[in-house]
């Protein structure tokens, strides 16, 4: 579980810089989307570790409350660019 929060967690970071060189609103876009998708996985990843007693409660709340909020903006920044793209 673990390996598989580091990797979801270290793309949301990769792709949301990729985007930033996108060739094309559509590649923002999609890269963007790819980083929200990761935030999910990792929302979900933290859940596991935290209902298997691997994260306290104080850890798991300060982290989901960062990965939430990594999602609220993702999902604003990619509803804005659906509607112009």
């Amino acid at each position: 579980m673990l390996r598989q929060i580091y990797r979801s967690g270290t793309s949301i970071g990769a792709n949301t810089a990729e985007s930033q060189y996108a060739q094309s609103r559509a590649d923002f876009l999609t890269k963007l989307t790819i980083a929200l998708k990761e935030a999910n996985e990792t929302k979900y990843w933290l859940g596991r570790l935290h209902s298997g007693g691997n994260l306290t409660d104080k850890e798991y709340n300060s982290i989901n409350s960062d990965n939430e909020e990594i999602i609220k903006i993702l999902t604003s920044i990619t509803g804005t660019v659906k509607k112009t793209v």
